[in-house]
């Protein structure tokens, strides 16, 4: 496909996702672990494992709220609750008890001050990285000043990113909505790791582009903004793909082979992979041609 007469359609892709994931965020929400929301969880294995109905119908005795019941590994169980003393969870597990050899395997407990603390940790280094970020393309690429200034660079490379974070956030808005699952302090490491994968592969795009500029001017070239940039897109396509590919076979096997504490994790750096080497090669350069031609028309 000729990237460069087909800009419409790579724009209409991130386009739909984005729109989808702001939907199924605003519509569904995340649901928040333990570790961010506070509370216990407790996890249980038995000899035979009972079914789920028989699980909640005995828990529906206890006074605790809403206990959230998740199967797990083959005879596991794990369950989500309110925050729990000591008498609590034994009185908790002897309940589950009568339905058949029950132990526990682990067992966490955060208090809601904690699980706030953390949150607003996690938004302040959000808010942090994006912002060192456009600083540091700002400085990077302080000699381009023509035809796009440098500090639109990294505005450029944030809305990238912001693309970058809402993929996986939207999915498990969805994926809390079909089959409960939990955003925690393990996602929140997942797309800050997804955000500097995909600024790395977005950097190298525009360097090589900063690179072209360059020579043109040594050389006297009289050469177009956007056949730079697709130039540029084309000499490090096959580099920021395969870079790419390698980390997802590893994060793949992690899914497949990993235990179920990590599926989430490395879910969550699959979809940012995919997202952020997609923006980085077919999004964040066609915004810097788009506001190029806006400047022009001014």
């Amino acid at each position: 496909m000729n990237i460069k007469n087909n800009q419409s359609f790579l724009f209409a892709i991130p386009a739909f996702f984005t729109i989808a994931s702001i939907a199924a965020i605003l519509i569904w929400g995340l649901k928040p672990g333990i570790d961010l929301a506070g509370g216990s969880m407790l996890q249980v294995a038995y000899d035979e494992r009972p079914a789920v109905e028989d699980v909640n119908a005995k828990l529906s005795d206890l006074d605790y709220g809403e206990i959230r019941v998740q199967e797990s590994n083959e005879n596991d169980f794990i369950l989500r609750q309110k925050e729990l003393n000591g008498e609590e969870k034994q009185v908790l597990m002897d309940s589950l008890a009568t339905l058949g050899i029950v132990r526990e395997v682990q067992f966490n407990s955060v208090g809601p001050t904690i699980g706030h603390e953390i949150v607003r940790k996690s938004w302040w280094a959000i808010v942090l990285v994006a912002l060192s970020i456009i600083s540091f393309i700002a400085f990077v690429f302080r000699h381009v000043s023509k035809p796009v200034a440098s500090w639109k660079y990294g505005i450029v490379a944030i809305a990238t990113l912001l693309h970058d974070v809402l993929i996986p956030t939207g999915l498990f808005a969805y994926l809390g909505y079909a089959r409960g699952a939990e955003v925690g302090v393990f996602f929140i490491v997942a797309i800050l790791t997804t955000l500097g994968i995909s600024i790395n592969d977005t950097i190298v795009v525009f360097d090589r582009i900063r690179e072209n500029l360059r020579l043109n001017e040594e050389h006297h070239r009289r050469e177009i903004f956007s056949d730079v940039v697709w130039k540029s897109i084309t000499q490090t396509l096959t580099r920021s793909i395969n870079t790419s590919l390698t980390v997802i076979i590893m994060l793949v096997a992690l899914f497949i082979l990993g235990p179920d504490s990590t599926k989430d994790f490395a879910l969550t750096l699959i979809v940012g992979m995919v997202a952020g080497t997609y923006s980085s090669i077919l999004l964040a350069s066609p915004l810097l041609v788009q506001l190029e031609k806006w400047q022009s028309k001014k």
